[in-house]
């Protein structure tokens, strides 16, 4: 990558690692379909004032339809399931659950694509799946108040991650990345609307809760995902997916710095194992080296 791609990239991960954090403080306030429908809605917002003033708005309606799958795929679905898991387990754990997209992209890749993976591909995967066994075999607690079910929906919506790059690569290549990110949002905050109108808040939030979900729909998703198409145009769909390597490391400074977080050897042995499996399978790291 460009020097300029690679300074994209790492504040990327900077702000998506923020995300873990914002979602901890403000969903049990909001709960998760309205911080889902509200994040999306508050970047739709400023992606659309971002594509009025670049160009770009007629490339808007002829495309809705395709929006609308997009959107769910990579927004609606996966910000309500990361919602939901941030009820439940750590921004650090979460974000090391969430570093597993480019192994399910690359799964993607090859049954849609037919992309050839390379032997040491799939060695990745395999390393990088035993290190989401091993997590959740330490992590998970499918019992009364455990977190089972939080980090298989970290994993669902890890999987609709992967898929949403490979079909942004592959039919909306031929439109301008602000104008996928402003379209994907709307999207998914259509198809959000009916289920929050039934989900909300009996108890008017906080301002702390306020200023987080502010700060997921502008910074963490309207700024990032301007970025996230920006890359995904230039460098393609694993590349710029590899992001989540960084992402981990962020959320969880973030989450020690402000929500007083702990960090467990397994949390960290699990996400070694699982980027290293993922540099393999996204040839990040190459057989001969």
């Amino acid at each position: 990558m460009k020097p300029r791609d690679v300074l994209e990239f790492v504040t990327l991960a900077a702000i998506w690692g923020a995300s873990f954090l914002f979602m901890r403080i403000a969903v049990p306030a909001f709960g998760p379909l309205v911080v889902a429908d509200l994040r999306t809605a508050i970047a739709a917002i400023v992606l659309l004032a971002l594509v009025a003033w670049r160009g770009g708005l007629t490339e808007l309606a002829p495309n809705a339809l395709r929006f609308l799958v997009l959107g769910a795929l990579n927004s609606a679905i996966p910000f309500t399931l990361f919602a939901y898991a941030a009820l439940s387990i750590t921004a650090g754990l979460a974000s090391i659950m969430n570093a597993t997209v480019p192994l399910f992209a690359a799964l993607v890749a090859w049954i849609w694509l037919r992309d050839r993976l390379t032997w040491t591909q799939w060695v990745g995967l395999a390393i990088g799946f035993t290190g989401v066994l091993w997590l959740s075999a330490d992590e998970a607690s499918f019992t009364s108040g455990g977190s089972g079910w939080a980090i298989a929906a970290t994993l669902v919506a890890s999987l609709s991650y992967g898929i949403s790059g490979t079909l942004a690569k592959r039919y909306f290549s031929h439109i301008r990345p602000l104008a996928v990110a402003a379209g994907s949002q709307i999207g998914a905050s259509t198809l959000l609307l009916p289920l929050t109108l039934f989900h909300l808040p009996s108890v008017t939030p906080d301002l702390h809760s306020w200023l987080a979900l502010v700060a997921l729909g502008i910074l963490c998703t309207g700024i990032a995902y301007a970025l996230y198409f920006r890359l995904l145009a230039r460098v393609g769909p694993t590349k710029s997916m590899a992001v989540t390597f960084l992402v981990p490391a962020f959320a969880i400074l973030w989450g020690v710095l402000f929500l007083d977080e702990t960090v467990t050897l397994a949390m960290l042995g699990g996400c070694a194992v699982i980027l290293f499996g993922t540099a393999l399978a996204t040839q990040i790291i190459s057989s001969r080296r």
